[in-house]
């Protein structure tokens, strides 16, 4: 099978599990991030949280795994050496790997809040803020991903110019959002719909990628 492929299927196979993580997340009613919920809510949601937390989360290294490969793909499509445009898709690939470095941690604070609510519910609130501003300021790695990618793949013509500009615009909202980090330490993003927005745009990039890698 060839890379490229497998890239496709791994892009595809990320946005599916996406959408079961988030499923989970909402009808186990756990809190996420930017949800706008009080401290004592959210302490109390992860106080009783139990085996809830667990079960999305074993699928959360398959999704790092699939974006890695789908962004390698894209790479190895994208890019053949050089300094001209099309090295921009290294600035792609890189911000998906912070992407997947960066909620690695995001994954990991909620645990650790979970432990906090049931032992030390004075520590809940830091971590809660840490969770939420971190999470924020993750929106500029999808950005910098849909950036890199899209200029590259519109120089060497993978990307028509609709798929192009989703990804710009995805991009630029992404952006706006993460920009707004530092004033969402309390949950209540004011502009969390400008986020989701630009993250439907990513995903929906994806999935045209993953189709067009598929077609190689």
């Amino acid at each position: 099978m060839d890379f490229t492929t497998v890239a496709g299927l791994g892009g595809l196979a990320f946005v599916s599990a996406a959408v079961v993580i988030n499923l989970i997340y909402v009808r186990g009613r756990l809190p996420f991030p930017m949800s706008a919920q009080s401290v004592d809510a959210v302490e109390e949601s992860f106080a009783g949280v139990g085996d809830a937390l667990k079960r999305p989360s074993v699928l959360a290294p398959a999704t790092w795994l699939c974006t890695t490969i789908f962004a390698a793909g894209l790479l190895s499509v994208l890019w053949r050496g050089g300094e001209g445009a099309q090295a921009w898709a290294l600035v792609g690939f890189a911000g998906v790997l912070m992407q997947n470095a960066t909620f690695t941690v995001v994954e990991a604070l909620r645990f650790g809040m979970a432990t906090a609510a049931a032992h030390a519910r004075g520590t809940t609130a830091g971590l809660w803020g840490f969770s939420n501003v971190l999470f924020g300021f993750n929106q500029v790695f999808l950005a910098t991903a849909l950036l890199g990618f899209g200029i590259a793949g519109s120089d060497v013509g993978f990307l028509p110019p609709w798929h192009a500009w989703l990804g710009y615009v995805s991009s630029a909202l992404l952006f706006l959002s993460s920009s707004s980090g530092p004033y969402n330490a309390d949950g209540a993003n004011r502009i969390a719909v400008v986020g989701l927005i630009g993250w439907l745009g990513w995903v929906a990039w994806i999935v045209a990628c993953s189709i067009a890698l598929l077609r190689l």
